[in-house]
């Protein structure tokens, strides 16, 4: 196994640039998915309130035209698998920057119509969802593919710090969009807003979408995907203007090697490797961050914040995020992906224990707020940025597209009924007598501590391996597997 390429060997301006271009996926998918915010209002006022519903179904109905994106996001996750067998890392990139121009686009104007659907008025919001499902599509597909284009160019030292790139990315989109969307709002009144401005808010994601595409055609494939499709000399050109071309030959022998030990199966390596993937995924929505984020402002108004402090208070959280995604950048590399994972899980268990328990004794106010902020802290410096690293990284290479591809898509299974679900707890008239809107957060505060013990029992530590070396962690006999990575000093730091 190579003994590592010094820091001194490295082109680092090359691979922080190939980085931060597959992280612009990361920042699509945090804009895509928050600038349905403010298009909210219009959809209803020339979709939904147009055809007469009833207030049940209108609603039904304008909640699935704001959440369809989902939908997407579940079959991108699924179709990113093979589509990185076939196309590779970069070219399924690229199509999903396709996917984002054309979502832009088509949501921004679906009067012209999907394919052979069309119509004008509340007739075009078939169309509408469509194309949203198409930009969920894309997010999908950018939510798995990003993070493991990173994993296969980056050096192991540098590897979680880089991945992470991509979690800063999502929620600097996400905070991107809203003043955005606030810049467009303000150049008219609000019968312009749900008449135009709306439409320019969702054509908005066009343009870093557009940027995205023109920069992926600037960069190479991954190596790792060249030596599967036996591009050898493509694969050690891209080594070799990542370090220098005598430790390129060295590790395309073990990338090669890790390749010819077993077969492509799902289960070549055990299905330990894969249940860890798929509930490292689904604990990362059981902790309830989506329901917090997509939710936050009808839970300040739950506290009893008027429209406007809840908003204000709104702003508050997405800058925690944004700041604490930061400390997770300079830690993942130094302390490790299991500490975070376990201090993270313990931070978010107290928080939500505590706002459940400030809910159902109606002492909401500034301490509620601050257990808010804790939780969102505790997220943001482990389960949100370092669970994509893991995701990226533990699996083999001979089953990673397949792997990562279904772990992914279970996370947005997940989203989607932890997204769904808190509507339900937390609109139950019988709970809130006698939890007072606190019971869901009760719930989250248990599956931090569940997700804290997982990581404990079962992740391996992989901070400093190469992802050959990972490979060789899941050999082991499962009893073995969590204690054992941990003690280990990796003397791998190849690519």
């Amino acid at each position: 196994m190579s003994q590592g390429i010094p820091n001194a060997e490295l082109n680092p301006t090359l691979v922080r640039g190939l980085a931060f271009v597959a992280a612009l996926g990361g920042l699509l998918f945090g804009y895509d998915t928050a600038v349905i915010s403010g298009a909210v209002g219009a959809i209803d006022h020339n979709f939904i309130d147009p055809r007469g519903l009833s207030e049940t179904s209108a609603a039904s109905l304008s909640g699935w035209a704001i959440s369809c994106a989902l939908l997407g996001c579940v079959i991108g996750a699924a179709l990113a698998g093979p589509m990185s067998q076939k196309l590779g890392r970069r070219g399924g990139l690229l199509v999903s920057a396709i996917l984002f121009m054309l979502s832009a686009a088509g949501s921004a104007y679906p009067e012209f119509g999907f394919l052979w659907i069309g119509g004008d008025g509340p007739e075009a919001l078939t169309a509408f969802i469509l194309y949203r499902i198409l930009g969920g599509v894309g997010i999908g597909v950018a939510s798995m593919l990003s993070p493991l284009y990173i994993a296969e160019i980056a050096p192991p030292k540098q590897r979680g710090q880089l991945v992470t790139y991509q979690q800063v990315a999502i929620v600097v989109g996400m905070t991107l969009v809203y003043f955005v969307n606030w810049f467009i709002a303000s150049q008219g009144d609000d019968q312009w807003v749900l008449s135009t401005g709306w439409r320019y808010m969702l054509l908005s994601a066009a343009l870093p979408a557009v940027l995205f595409f023109a920069l992926l055609m600037l960069v190479p494939e991954t190596p790792r995907w060249l030596v599967m499709k036996g591009r050898m000399d493509e694969a050690r050109n891209v080594l070799s203007r990542l370090t220098n071309e005598t430790e390129a030959r060295v590790v395309l022998k073990e990338i090669d090697e890790s390749l010819r030990e077993r077969t492509g199966k799902l289960f070549a390596f055990g299905a330990l490797v894969v249940f860890v993937g798929i509930m490292l995924s689904i604990f990362q929505q059981f902790i309830g961050i989506n329901a917090v984020l997509y939710y936050a402002p009808l839970m300040f108004q739950n506290m009893g914040a008027s429209t406007d402090s809840a908003l204000l208070q709104t702003i508050i959280v997405g800058v925690a995020n944004i700041v604490f995604t930061l400390v997770a950048l300079v830690t993942v590399d130094r302390w490790g992906r299991k500490p975070l994972l376990i201090l993270g899980g313990a931070v978010m268990a107290v928080s939500m224990l505590t706002l459940g328990f400030l809910f159902n004794s109606h002492n909401v106010g500034t301490a509620a707020l601050i257990a808010v902020v804790a939780y969102i802290a505790g997220f943001a410096l482990s389960w949100g940025p370092v669970v994509w690293v893991l995701l990226a990284e533990i699996f083999p290479n001979a089953i990673k597209g397949k792997a990562m591809a279904l772990a992914v898509a279970m996370q947005w299974i997940a989203n989607l009924f932890v997204s769904w679900s808190f509507k339900v707890l937390d609109g139950n008239s019988t709970l809130n007598a006698m939890f007072n809107h606190g019971f869901a957060y009760w719930i989250y505060g248990v599956m931090s501590i569940l997700a804290a013990l997982f990581v404990w029992r079962f992740v391996p530590e992989t901070k400093g391996h190469s992802l050959e070396a990972i490979q060789h962690l899941w050999t082991q006999k499962p009893e073995d597997l969590a204690g054992s990575a941990a003690s280990k000093t990796s003397t791998a730091n190849a690519l």
